[in-house]
Formats: C-alpha cells, structure tokens, sequence
C-alpha cells in the first residue's frame, strides 16, 4: 500500500472507514428551537465541520421525523419543534450533541 492510502488521524487504511467515525464524534452538535414568521417554531442543528454531509444527513432527519426542512449556512432547519427527538436521532448516528 502506498503512503496516502493510510489514514492522516489512526495510520491504519483508508479502507475501513474509521475517519468518517472519528470526525462524527469529535463534532459537538447543538440543537435549538427558534421562532419564525407568524410563530412557526424552527428546529435547529448547528455546529458542523467542513467534511460533514449535512444534506444527506438533514434528508435523513426529515424523513425520519416526516417533517420539512432546509440546510443553510451549514445549519439544518426542520420545521416543527422536535428538540425531544432530534439529539437522540443524531446520537444513533454517532453524533454528540448539547441543548
């Protein structure tokens, strides 16, 4: 194996994977609850790195929670108040979250 198939954070191959893990769990997520026009409560999850898919993964949070949302600024927005779901959901994909 060459040099740059190995991985820059635990030296063992890229192959398997355990970066991506790495990275997750080194990421302090944080989830809140804002206000927007005529009231509407807002979910909030913010604190992403630059490598984190945050589209792919606020796709799954939607569906998951049968809910709409977006991704701006880095952030994902869900529309509706699931501050009691939300960190549970991101911890089971090995995520570390605050309130």
């Amino acid at each position: 194996m060459a040099q740059d198939e190995f991985s820059r954070i635990t030296g063992l191959p890229d192959d398997l994977g355990i970066d991506a893990d790495l990275q997750r769990t080194h990421q302090v997520l944080t989830v809140r609850v804002d206000t927007r026009r005529y009231g509407k409560p807002v979910t909030v999850v913010a604190g992403f790195d630059g490598d984190t898919d945050v589209k792919a993964l606020a796709s799954d949070l939607k569906r998951t929670l049968a809910c709409g949302g977006t991704v701006e600024d880095g952030e994902i927005e869900l529309q509706g108040n699931h501050l009691q779901r939300v960190p549970d959901l991101l911890r089971e994909r090995g995520y570390d979250t605050e309130r």
